[in-house]
């Protein structure tokens, strides 16, 4: 374990934080504290990215890790012609498809991750709320149903409706187009509503099916 690593899982106490440009220039020169602290400003997000793509702590723990030390030994690239966010995120979204996919240092496309396109799903109406969704109070049932998702489909739908991202920052950090994108979240939250209303049936009747 690096030396920043060690120090960030020690600190227990909140840091002042300094502009984060700043630090990102003094950890490309270097200085572990400031990747310490760029480490700490982003971890949770990086986490909770993992964790809803792989749905298991242990193993999203280590691909966070993972996915900073990649950070950490290719800083140097960051032009900063994106924010660094969009760029982290990218960052471990290859991280965790390629351990997905079990093939190391293999690029994979949110399209094969997704799995096979819906043949049976009605053309996508693209921009409008999902009612189901957006109203949908039973987390611990959203989780699951997210759970069952094609790990593309579940990180769609974590980038956009979870975590906020825009279509097009989506499309940064995954390497497609905004259009695949949209593609993606609503076959996405097809699959999500569909499971939902199977979850919502009485247990009788989701057996008798």
């Amino acid at each position: 374990m690096t030396p920043w690593l060690k120090q960030a899982n020690a600190t227990s106490v909140r840091l002042q934080m300094p502009d984060q440009r700043e630090l990102i220039r003094r950890a490309q020169a270097g200085d572990q504290q400031a990747f310490t602290l760029l480490y700490t400003s982003h971890k949770r997000r990086i986490y909770s990215l993992c964790l809803r793509m792989v749905h298991n702590v242990e193993d999203a723990e280590d691909l966070m890790q993972e996915a900073f030390l990649q950070v950490y030994r290719k800083l140097h690239t960051f032009r900063g012609e994106s924010a660094f966010s969009t760029w982290l995120h990218r960052v471990a979204v290859n991280v965790v498809l390629m351990s997905l996919r079990k093939k190391p240092w293999r690029e994979t496309s949110i399209e094969e991750v997704a799995g096979p396109a819906d043949t049976e799903t009605p053309p996508p109406v693209l921009g409008t709320e999902d009612e189901l969704l957006t109203h949908s109070i039973d987390r611990i049932a959203l989780e699951r149903a997210l759970g069952s998702l094609p790990p593309g489909y579940r990180l769609v739908f974590s980038l956009h409706d979870i975590l906020g991202y825009e279509h097009q920052e989506m499309a940064e950090i995954l390497g497609c187009s905004a259009g695949n994108c949209k593609s993606q979240l609503h076959k996405a939250r097809l699959k999500l509503r569909k499971v939902l209303r199977e979850q919502a049936k009485p247990e009788y009747m989701r057996e008798a099916a």
